[in-house]
């Protein structure tokens, strides 16, 4: 039986969950995600695990946070201004938000302190410095 390696397209049913067992994300309920093996397209550890698997196998994997979103970065929490965010918004902690960078990609931010003059956001990923449990299902090998 063949199974999944480097440059194959790839579909795989997959269960995301935390260290606690809280499940963050799940394709069980929709389709597989669909992906070529060593485009980048998701985690570096998600592909390492498929890797070796054959159609139907399936396996539970964990990811330490180097292989899953990173490590939390520091430098990724920034201050601001209350006078630069919109005046119509509230800004509440735990509150996402879209901001842009300077070349004008879109980033996803998580207020995590709201001052009287400044309001510090979070650019890290919210899965990032969390080791992740994967449990995985190859459905299909293109």
């Amino acid at each position: 039986m063949e199974q999944a390696k480097q440059g194959d397209t790839v579909k795989v049913h997959y269960t995301g969950k935390l260290e606690d067992g809280t499940v963050f994300d799940s394709s069980v309920d929709r389709e597989p995600i669909e992906f070529t093996i060593g485009e980048g397209k998701v985690i570096p550890g998600f592909e390492k695990a498929v890797v070796g698997m054959a159609p139907e196998e399936t396996k539970e994997t964990v990811l330490p946070s180097e292989e899953a979103y990173g490590p939390r970065d520091d430098q990724r929490m920034v201050a601001i201004e209350r006078d630069q965010l919109p005046p119509d918004l509230n800004p509440e902690v735990g509150m996402p938000l879209q901001m842009q960078t300077q070349e004008g990609q879109p980033v996803q931010v998580i207020v995590r302190e709201v001052k009287e003059e400044s309001v510090t956001l979070d650019a890290n990923h919210p899965l990032a410095g969390k080791d992740l449990t994967f449990e995985l299902e190859l459905v299909e090998v293109k």
